[in-house]
């Protein structure tokens, strides 16, 4: 199976002349050079191996080209580093933070998130609120626009993932945006990504299948599900809609739609 490994470790000559010369995993690029600055070059077949491991490192490394809100840091150790690096041919200065001890970070795939609506929201300001969806798995968060004054807001916002090997639930919190004061709780859910990963896996490449329900998240008292949710392929991805019943408020849904692409695709 393809895993991304991001470590730390000090690489050879023919680890960095791979990654170069095979240009990584697609998909991982598209998370790892998604904000790679305007008129930066990358190494060539004729760089310098010095200008070919710095790329190597501030890419998987420093991460200085994964949006923000993704960068991992790991817990252990202390040592915690930020610099900036302003490249030639660029008014893009990008910022680094990394963990000296942070060892080894394995990918298993990519899951998108699309925030489709809210419905019958908590009101937190005078009559109505100004939410947003903030998204976390493991240490990486993302989030989506405030909609002003909506309880029944509509986002059609996809948010990006990369799924570690040891995943645990994909945690939705729900906030009121306030500008004077810190932004108010509006509830918050847990959804198990074990059903759509298992189902993806058992099933092999989605390409290959027609249209077809191939696993299943049952609503049950432990879970936020407000109905049942299918895993289905549809078109060649793995897809599987959900609605959660948000925990801890007076009230309140969330419409969602996952798409989980492996890194071994």
């Amino acid at each position: 199976m393809g895993v991304l490994s991001v470590s730390l470790d000090q690489w050879a000559d023919d680890d960095i002349n791979s990654m170069i010369e095979v240009g990584g995993n697609s998909y991982a690029n598209a998370i790892y050079e998604a904000f790679l600055p305007e008129g930066y070059h990358k190494p060539h077949r004729d760089s310098s191996q010095e200008e070919r491991a710095d790329f190597i490192r501030s890419k998987y490394e420093l991460q200085e080209f994964l949006k923000p809100s993704l960068r991992l840091v790991s817990n252990k150790g202390s040592l915690e580093a930020t610099g900036s690096q302003k490249h030639t041919g660029s008014n893009v200065s990008l910022s680094a933070s990394f963990n000296s001890e942070a060892g080894m970070v394995e990918f298993i795939g990519i899951l998108k998130v699309k925030v489709i609506r809210g419905t019958k929201l908590a009101v937190r300001d005078l009559i109505s609120s100004d939410p947003y969806v903030v998204l976390t798995l493991g240490q990486q968060k993302a989030k989506t626009s405030v909609i002003k004054r909506s309880l029944n807001p509509v986002w059609n916002e996809e948010l990006k993932l990369s799924v570690p090997q040891q995943y645990g639930p994909l945690k939705l919190q729900m906030f009121d945006h306030d500008m004077l004061s810190k932004d108010d709780k509006m509830g918050d859910a847990e959804i198990d990504l074990q059903p759509m990963i298992s189902a993806a896996t058992a099933f092999g490449d989605p390409d290959l299948l027609a249209d077809m329900q191939i696993g299943r998240w049952l609503k049950s008292p432990d879970n936020a599900l407000a109905r049942d949710s299918a895993v289905n392929v549809i078109g060649g991805k793995v897809k599987q809609e959900v609605s959660l019943r948000l925990q801890n408020v007076e009230s309140g849904e969330v419409e969602l739609e996952l798409e989980w692409i492996p890194l071994n695709q």
